[in-house]
């Protein structure tokens, strides 16, 4: 009885086929663009995809700032600073990793702009880990956004307020 290897080879090409395909689609799109739906400071929702803006960290939509010894509401500031970045139009998001919230994590883009950036750069956003650290440092040289004032750190706020 001889083995025929020729059949091996096709039920081999067709697995790793399959297999292929399954990898791609657990990846995710690397972009995903249009007209989103603002949720807060650092999270929008595009196609019915939930996004988080990669790399920082804005006021919670509740949280408030103090400045010159009165509190407002820098969370609702930040969400309505990203919302005039976007100004109604498209964004475009690329990004693969997700959060424990099923977010996708990404950096995006609107008539050119990193949204991400400029969040951080305006002080509407901290950096979250160091890739907007230079950007934090000169909004809280130029004392813009949340930076006017006190303010606590958004995980910090979210620690001391879970049901939010």
């Amino acid at each position: 009885m001889k083995f025929d290897f020729s059949k091996l080879f096709v039920i081999g090409a067709i697995f790793l086929f399959a297999v292929m395909l399954w990898l791609e689609d657990l990846s995710f799109k690397d972009e995903i663009s249009g007209a989103p739906r603002i949720v807060d400071g650092d999270s929008l929702e595009l196609k019915g995809e939930k996004v988080r803006l990669k790399g920082i960290d804005a006021p919670e939509l509740q949280q408030k700032c103090e400045k010159n010894g009165q509190f407002w509401s820098c969370g609702r500031a930040a969400t309505t600073a990203l919302r005039k970045m976007i100004d109604k139009g498209q964004v475009d998001c690329r990004g693969t990793e997700f959060d424990r919230h099923e977010r996708l994590l990404a950096t995006c883009f609107a008539k050119g702009i990193n949204l991400n950036e400029k969040m951080v750069l305006q002080g509407w956003a901290v950096s979250y880990g160091s890739s907007y650290k230079q950007q934090e440092k000169q909004a809280k040289k130029q004392r813009v956004g949340i930076w006017q004032g006190k303010f606590e750190w958004p995980s910090d706020w979210r620690r001391q307020n879970p049901r939010y």
